[in-house]
């Protein structure tokens, strides 16, 4: 067997996957309810913008810990003022999430320096300028979209009430447009585009506005009708971004998957839930009995979050893949990894928040470096799980690639035989007596590798509950999430099973030419433990 062959197969393999993969959040955990203010200079063109964001109670919670520096137990706009400032930075390096402009034309904004923070009534709301670089005369229909393209963060405008035109031309006008559905050629390109495109570029996004609702404003006898969509600006090379604004958890990477049909629904499910789960607890100041209310919302937002793009269901189910293990072991990897997270989020909040005192900032950093250990493990387990499964390595694999090609062209299968032992269902199972250190040292690995990473949703819920005294439901709501998150994760690792022991059985156990199918879906498995571990790991550096 030519081994170079093998190796060149099996980068290939990655390449695939890595393609196929690429960071994606999977839902909101910041909801902001927006103003905004369209300001124009003397001339009648559009000179900059004012905005007014405020946060939705949990978030402000997650920003205002730790801040409170006099120990009045009020945090004051010069106590936020360090954030306002630090988050200034952020959001200019995100172009403030702001795309305004008439057709491919668009602003570019500096910060204007007056930037504050008001913690009242338990929201954050923050204030700031944010100033044109060139003034640009409304001479069509001027676009006014704001919101993040990755999704991380929700921001909505209840109505066109939220926004003023300040010293515009007596004909100029504005509307808010619900939003529309993603052109299918910007969604086309959008999907086609590589693993080193880390977030999306500036004028992609630029394309895509409108589908997260949009601010439009005419003046004098401008058409209000939409223009041809920009789809030159998918083309443009993108740059990879620093740090999310806010001083959030560090957003989940995951499965790239369109924010339309199913998935589309999907995503709506999850910040709905999330949303829910965060009102019913902030409503636990004042009645205790919505706790069976958060209860059962925090069980289905685990399911739905599940659902979606994350590491965890993808290690899982090509761990799985790449192992002929018992399927009572991958429902019992998909609890136990589930359940860490829930203690891992719940362990780091008690120490950060509760007994240091950690600002968001600072947790916000120490969430990020704990999830480059996860997927630095992920990509460790990936690679033994490879040079295994080629070398023969660890018990499980009898005799390297050499030896098994003999056996499958002999058609002799004895040795395997000897090892193997069939269950009462009739499904093979190579779980030999030397191959069980190995195997739970790798089932250890998985647990860690998925439940070491804490749910970002679920940091911001705890410190939310820890800040308004209900730290107990807090957790409750935290492994309830987690019971939902094992559920559907033990599905999708039962799926996995089921389709190799599938193909053992049509193929029939000793027919050498299942044998290789089998191996090789095993091998496919490992890559994708491999690929998806690199690919994390790159995108959370």
């Amino acid at each position: 067997m030519d081994f170079g062959s093998v190796w060149r197969r099996v980068i290939g393999a990655a390449a695939i996957l890595l393609a196929l993969a690429v960071p994606a959040t999977a839902h909101p955990h910041i909801f902001i309810d927006a103003k905004v203010a369209v300001v124009f200079d003397a001339s009648g063109a559009v000179a900059g913008l004012r905005h007014a964001w405020t946060f939705d109670t949990a978030f402000s919670a997650w920003m205002v810990q730790g801040l409170d520096t006099n120990g009045d137990r009020e945090t004051s706009p010069d106590e936020l003022q360090e954030l306002a400032d630090e988050n200034m930075v952020g959001l200019a390096d995100y172009g403030f999430y702001t795309y305004a402009g008439e057709g491919d034309a668009l602003m570019a904004f500096t910060p204007g320096g007056d930037q504050r923070m008001v913690y009242q009534d338990g929201r954050v709301t923050l204030t700031y300028s944010a100033d044109a670089v060139t003034s640009m005369p409304v001479s069509g229909r001027f676009e006014l979209a704001v919101y993040d393209p990755e999704y991380y963060v929700a921001i909505g405008f209840a109505g066109v009430g939220d926004v003023t035109l300040e010293n515009a031309p007596a004909s100029c006008s504005a509307l808010l447009e619900p939003p529309k559905p993603m052109d299918p050629d910007v969604e086309e390109r959008l999907y086609a585009l590589g693993p080193e495109v880390l977030e999306l570029p500036p004028d992609l996004a630029a394309a895509m506005r409108g589908t997260q609702g949009m601010i439009v404003v005419t003046c004098g006898d401008a058409p209000v009708a939409a223009p041809a969509s920009a789809l030159e600006a998918v083309n443009q090379v993108a740059e990879a971004r620093p740090t999310t604004p806010f001083g959030g958890p560090p957003p989940e990477p995951g499965l790239n998957l369109p924010r339309t049909g199913f998935f589309g629904w999907l995503q709506d499910q999850q910040r709905n839930f999330y949303g829910a789960m965060t009102a019913s607890l902030d409503a636990l100041r004042t009645d205790w009995t919505a706790f069976w209310v958060l209860g059962g919302l925090s069980f289905l937002y685990g399911i739905f979050h599940a659902a979606g793009p994350g590491h965890g269901k993808v290690v899982i189910s090509s761990y799985v893949l790449a192992n002929e293990t018992q399927l009572r072991r991958g429902v019992l990897l998909s609890v136990l990894s589930a359940m860490l997270q829930s203690l891992v989020a719940v362990v780091f909040v008690l120490i950060a928040a509760g007994i240091l005192g950690m600002t968001s900032i600072a947790m916000g950093d120490a969430a990020n470096w704990i999830g480059i250990a996860s997927y630095a493990l992920v990509a460790l387990l990936g690679l033994w799980l490879v040079a295994r499964k080629v070398f023969g390595w660890g018990g499980h694999d009898h005799g390297d690639m050499a030896h098994k090609a003999h056996e499958h062209l002999h058609g002799h299968d004895h040795e395997h035989h000897d090892h193997d032992h069939h269950d009462h269902d009739g499904h093979v199972h190579v779980v030999t007596p030397q191959a069980t250190g190995g195997s739970l040292r790798e089932q250890l690995g998985v647990v860690l590798a998925v439940g070491l990473r804490p749910c970002s949703g679920a940091l911001v819920v705890l410190v939310f509950a820890l800040s308004q005294g209900l730290l107990p439901a807090g957790i409750a709501a935290v492994f309830l999430m987690g019971a939902g998150t094992a559920i559907t994760v033990a599905v999708l690792a039962t799926i996995a099973v089921t389709a190799k022991g599938l193909a053992r059985r049509v193929g029939g156990a000793d027919n050498p030419v299942t044998a290789a199918v089998v191996w090789w879906l095993e091998l496919l498995g490992a890559v994708a433990v491999l690929a998806f571990g690199v690919l994390l790991l790159i995108a959370s550096l």
